[in-house]
């Protein structure tokens, strides 16, 4: 080899070592999350905890699957998601579970009684809890920020496009129907705030719960006799429980038949502002065409 040559070798190995430690710093990240703690990466996070199913589904559909290495015991999709250990739940997660994990990030809701105890143990947690349309963007973005991704926008993008095609499928039947949408038989309801009524509003249909109660406000079985919906959605579980409660047999809805239930997997997918809003929209629109008088 000759001295040009071997000179022009070091000067490649000198760029290149260069290059590498550019690179590294550009990696690192930080990120404001939804208490307004600003959280500091050295670089991305590589081995996440979930204790959230809509971040669960966040984090794959920004094609990050893989960093998962534990979640909470709800969160069932996508399908690699099922094999992964678990956690407990939000409102009992196993902190000795988590730990033994060995993760470089937590990410949980900012309801979770959690995020203290994991930081005391020195593991970096970022709070995020999707409540609305506009959140789910907002915390796509942040994640898009932490995972050094840049998919953020185009999976928001996606799931506004298919909110506006399950809109523009609705016949005209179907539209300014009066809806009552019952999240579990407690009953809990989706009012007009919850992300689920904000579906409902963009398909074209009045929800009876308003925005007042707040967004999944506990009913009185009396408030829907009064209010005398169109249609009622409900998952497969709730059903069985409407005929009993009194008055509910005289509703417009139930006479009619006009009752969508939805099976345990449609339900998951309802009740997570995330990924798949579009898809719930779509369960939603072809429950009203199929129902519309």
């Amino acid at each position: 080899m000759t001295r040009r040559l071997r000179w022009r070798s070091i000067l490649y190995l000198l760029l290149l070592t260069w290059l590498l430690a550019i690179g590294i710093e550009a990696r690192a990240v930080q990120v404001v999350d939804d208490r307004g703690v600003t959280v500091v990466f050295a670089q991305s996070p590589q081995r996440i905890v979930t204790v959230l199913p809509s971040l669960t589904e966040m984090v794959c559909a920004l094609g990050q699957c893989q960093r998962l290495v534990g979640t909470d015991r709800y969160s069932n999709y996508p399908d690699p998601v099922r094999r992964l250990p678990k956690v407990g739940g939000g409102l009992d997660p196993n902190v000795e579970a988590i730990v033994a994990l060995r993760p470089d990030a937590v990410l949980l809701a900012t309801s979770s009684p959690l995020a203290a105890r994991l930081q005391s143990l020195g593991i970096k947690v970022v709070a995020l809890e999707p409540k609305t349309h506009a959140d789910v963007q907002r915390v796509l973005g942040v994640l898009g920020q932490l995972l050094d991704v840049t998919d953020a926008r185009r999976v928001w993008q996606e799931i506004d496009a298919g909110l506006g095609a399950a809109a523009r499928s609705l016949p005209q039947r179907a539209r300014k129907l009066s809806v009552y949408f019952e999240v579990n038989d407690a009953p809990y309801a989706a009012s007009e705030a919850s992300f689920i009524g904000e579906t409902l509003a963009r398909l074209g249909v009045r929800n009876i719960v308003p925005a007042a109660l707040g967004p999944f406000p506990r009913i009185n079985p009396e408030f829907v006799v009064r209010a005398n919906p169109d249609l009622i959605m409900v998952g497969d579980s709730g059903y069985a429980e409407l005929a009993r409660r009194p008055g509910w047999n005289n509703l417009a809805a139930v006479k009619a038949g006009r009752i969508c239930i939805f099976s345990p997997e449609q339900s998951d997918v309802m009740v997570r502002p995330g990924p798949r809003m579009a898809d719930a929209a779509r369960f939603m629109a072809q429950c009203l065409a199929d129902k519309a008088p």
